[in-house]
């Protein structure tokens, strides 16, 4: 985590105001070429899931996508995946075998930094086969990112919005995805002038990340978080700052609204309070917590 983190605790503030964007399915669309291309086919092809593949990608779309666990870091998604596979009655009905996964279920609660190179560190101390299987699968999904997801632009008004923010907040990548595909991604499209440092999973949880720039002496009420997802909303009120949500399916005037009134009202401290609570709810009430099969 140091070597990203360092680039956080020597943030150097510039404006009063902080502003944590999400990436994937947030400022960019591409939440959906990443799972039904990259993710849910290296699920199947590396857990042996080939018998039950229809029912591996309703299941992986369902929580990665269209649940209330949408945007979760892919370790904790994979093992969601995998339990609510074991308990379908058409995988039990197959037979097929699904791996014990304890492992990387006790690695999931010990660790924070959920990334590539905290797994690696763990695979290089104790060997354990699926933690091992598991970082073959997480390479094998960055591999397939960096091969097909490519000129996804951001959604409309995400540049003028960051244009907008610029002026009176630094403004920060918050995202629990690797920090090179960030990098790539942010930069492609001309965005990463527009903010100060680019936060992935490599530097801990969404939580974390945004609590490590609060540190430079943001005030609570001075700080805005933005995402598509209810983890996001988590992040924010862990640090006890403000969330604006990208409504998934309605990206676009989501985004809108945020450059034509969001920032207006966050700047001249009129967010807080019963705008806010209003697009929570609002948002919230997209994500369903029960798979349609049950």
């Amino acid at each position: 985590m140091d070597q990203y983190a360092d680039k956080l605790r020597s943030l150097q503030p510039e404006h009063h105001y902080l502003i944590g964007i999400d990436s994937d399915g947030c400022a960019f669309d591409t939440m959906e070429i990443k799972h039904k291309e990259c993710f849910i086919p290296q699920i199947i092809n590396s857990w042996d899931l080939q018998a039950v593949s229809k029912y591996a990608r309703e299941t992986a779309e369902f929580v990665n996508l269209y649940s209330r666990s949408r945007g979760v870091n892919r370790f904790p998604g994979l093992l969601k995946v995998l339990d609510l596979l074991a308990e379908r009655a058409e995988v039990q009905h197959r037979k097929v075998s699904l791996p014990d996964m304890e492992p990387l279920r006790r690695w999931i609660q010990e660790e924070t930094r959920l990334g590539n190179p905290a797994l690696h560190e763990r695979v290089q101390q104790n060997g354990d086969p699926i933690l091992a299987r598991a970082l073959a699968w997480s390479k094998a999904v960055n591999e397939a990112i960096s091969t097909i997801v490519r000129h996804v632009p951001p959604f409309p008004f995400v540049r003028e919005s960051l244009q907008k923010a610029a002026v009176n907040a630094d403004v920060l990548v918050v995202s629990a995805t690797p920090v090179e595909a960030l990098a790539r991604e942010w930069e492609e499209h001309g965005l990463s002038q527009y903010v100060k440092v680019i936060g992935g999973q490599e530097m801990g949880t969404k939580t974390e990340i945004l609590r490590l720039a609060r540190s430079h002496g943001y005030l609570e009420k001075h700080v805005l978080m933005v995402g598509d997802a209810l983890g996001d909303l988590q992040a924010a009120q862990d640090n006890g700052v403000l969330f604006y949500p990208i409504n998934p399916g309605d990206e676009e005037r989501s985004w809108q609204r945020f450059h034509d009134e969001v920032l207006d009202k966050f700047f001249g401290g009129a967010y807080a309070g019963d705008y806010e609570a209003q697009v929570i709810a609002e948002f919230s009430d997209r994500l369903p917590g029960k798979p349609p099969w049950k």
